[in-house]
C-alpha cells in the first residue's frame, strides 16, 4: 500500500510519524509504504513568529530539519507538488516527477493574503511570516505612542491571534513605559470581536479592563497610507498610527490552481476528513473546507483519527474513527498571563480567567513542540 503525504507542516508531519509507529511491521514487510513530499528542508514552529514580533524568541529558535523529525521508515522528498491527478492516483512535481499512490493525504496549509486590500502590505505590520515578523519588531521597538488600530481579516490562521495581539502589545507598550501616550483601538468583520461567542465576551471584559475601544462589523476595504486611515466595506474608517492587521487566508495557491477547492480550501467529509469525490483522497489542517479554526492543534488532531484510519485501511479494509471537531487554543493575555479554549463540534469554548500557570505552560509548549511533531504528544 502506497502511502502519499503531502505537505511538511504540523499536519502532514505528526501524521506520518503516527502512520509509521502504527505500521511498523507492515512497512519491515513492504506491504506499506509512506512518502512524504515537504515544499521546504527546514520544518517552521509558526506560533512561535508571535514571540519574534514581540522580540521575545530568535528566528533560528523557529526551525529543525524537516528529516530530523521523521522515523526513519519515512521516504521524504524536498519537491513541491504542482500537479495533483487525483483520478490517475498520481501528483507531479517540482523537479518533474510523477508519484504513484494508493492513498493520499494532502496538508498544505494556508497562506495571508495581504495583496488583496490595497494599501494592506505597504502600510500595516502582521506576524505570518518571519519577514513580517521581524518587521513587526522593529516597527513596535520604534513607535512612541499614537492610536493602535488591529484590523481582523477572515478567515485567518489561528484563531487566538487577535486578542494575543492585542493583549501582548499592550503590555509591550505598557513595559516600555507609554501606557498614557498609546490607545488601542480593535476592529472585528462580524457583529461581535471574535468567531467564537464564549471568547468574544471574554475578550470583551478584558478589553473593558484596559480601555481597549472596538468596532463590529468593519471588513477592511483599503488602506490609505498617507491619510493612514483604514476604511472599511461598510463605508467607515479608523485612523491609526500604527495599523496592526490579521490578514485574511487562503489555501495554497496550488490548491487552487488545480481547482481543488474554492480559495485554496478542499471540501472534505468533516469527520472521515476524505476529499469529496474520492474515497483514498484526504485533506487535514489549514487546507481543508471545514468551519472550524484553523490552528495547529486542529491539524495535530485530524492527524491522529486520520492515522488511525489509514492504518485501519490498511490492515482491516476500513476506517474506524470519526473526528470530532477537537481544537485547544492556547490564549496569551498579555506578557505573563494566559488561558485557554477547548472544543470541539458540538460543545463550544469557555474561557478562565488568565493565570501565570497557563502562560508558563504555553512557553513550556514552545519546546515541547518538537515532541509533539514527531507525534510523541
Amino acid at each position: 500500500m502506497r502511502i502519499l503525504i503531502v505537505g511538511g507542516g504540523m499536519g502532514g508531519t505528526i501524521l506520518a510519524n503516527n502512520l509509521a509507529r502504527r505500521l511498523k511491521s507492515e512497512l519491515k514487510s513492504n506491504k506499506a509504504r509512506i512518502t512524504l513530499l515537504a515544499a521546504s528542508e527546514k520544518h517552521m514552529y509558526q506560533p512561535g513568529l508571535l514571540y519574534v514580533a514581540l522580540g521575545r524568541m530568535s528566528p533560528d529558535e523557529l526551525y529543525r530539519d524537516q528529516a530530523s523529525l521523521l522515523e526513519p521508515e519515512i521516504e521524504l522528498h524536498v519537491d513541491p507538488v504542482e500537479e495533483f491527478l487525483l483520478a490517475k492516483n498520481q501528483v507531479k512535481t517540482k523537479s518533474g516527477k510523477t508519484y504513484d499512490y494508493d492513498l493520499i493525504a494532502i496538508a498544505t496549509g494556508s497562506r495571508p493574503v495581504t495583496e488583496e486590500i490595497p494599501g494592506l502590505a505597504e502600510n500595516s505590520i502582521n506576524v505570518y511570516t518571519e519577514e513580517a515578523a521581524l518587521k513587526f519588531f522593529k516597527t513596535i521597538s520604534e513607535f512612541q505612542g499614537g492610536r493602535v488600530v488591529i484590523a481582523v481579516g477572515v478567515p485567518h490562521k489561528c484563531p487566538m491571534i487577535p486578542p494575543e495581539v492585542t493583549f501582548c502589545l499592550y503590555d509591550y507598550f505598557k513595559d516600555r513605559g507609554l501606557a498614557d501616550k498609546v490607545s488601542f483601538h480593535y476592529t472585528y468583520p462580524i457583529g461581535r470581536l471574535h468567531s467564537l461567542e464564549p471568547v468574544s465576551k471574554w475578550m470583551q471584559g478584558e478589553f473593558n479592563q484596559r480601555g481597549i475601544t472596538t468596532e463590529t462589523l468593519f471588513n477592511m476595504k483599503e488602506v490609505d497610507g498617507a491619510k493612514k486611515v483604514v476604511r472599511s466595506e461598510e463605508g467607515s474608517e479608523a485612523k491609526y498610527d500604527l495599523l496592526v492587521t490579521v490578514p485574511a487566508h487562503k489555501g495554497m495557491a496550488i490548491v487552487e490552481k488545480n481547482n481543488l477547492g474554492k480559495g485554496g480550501w478542499i471540501p472534505v467529509d468533516r469527520h472521515r476528513l476524505t476529499i469529496e469525490g474520492y474515497k483514498n483522497a484526504f485533506a487535514l489542517g489549514d487546507t481543508t473546507n471545514i468551519p472550524i479554526s484553523k490552528a495547529g492543534s486542529t491539524a495535530h488532531f485530524e492527524a491522529e483519527v486520520l492515522a488511525e484510519n489509514i492504518a485501519s485501511l490498511v490492515k482491516i479494509g476500513s476506517p474506524v474513527r470519526d473526528y470530532d471537531g477537537k481544537v485547544f487554543c492556547f490564549i496569551e493575555a498579555g506578557k505573563d498571563r494566559a488561558t485557554y479554549a477547548m472544543f470541539n463540534y458540538n460543545n463550544p469554548p469557555d474561557p478562565k480567567p488568565p493565570t501565570k500557570s497557563v502562560h508558563w505552560f504555553k512557553m513550556a509548549y514552545n519546546q515541547l513542540y518538537w515532541a509533539s511533531a514527531r507525534g510523541l504528544l
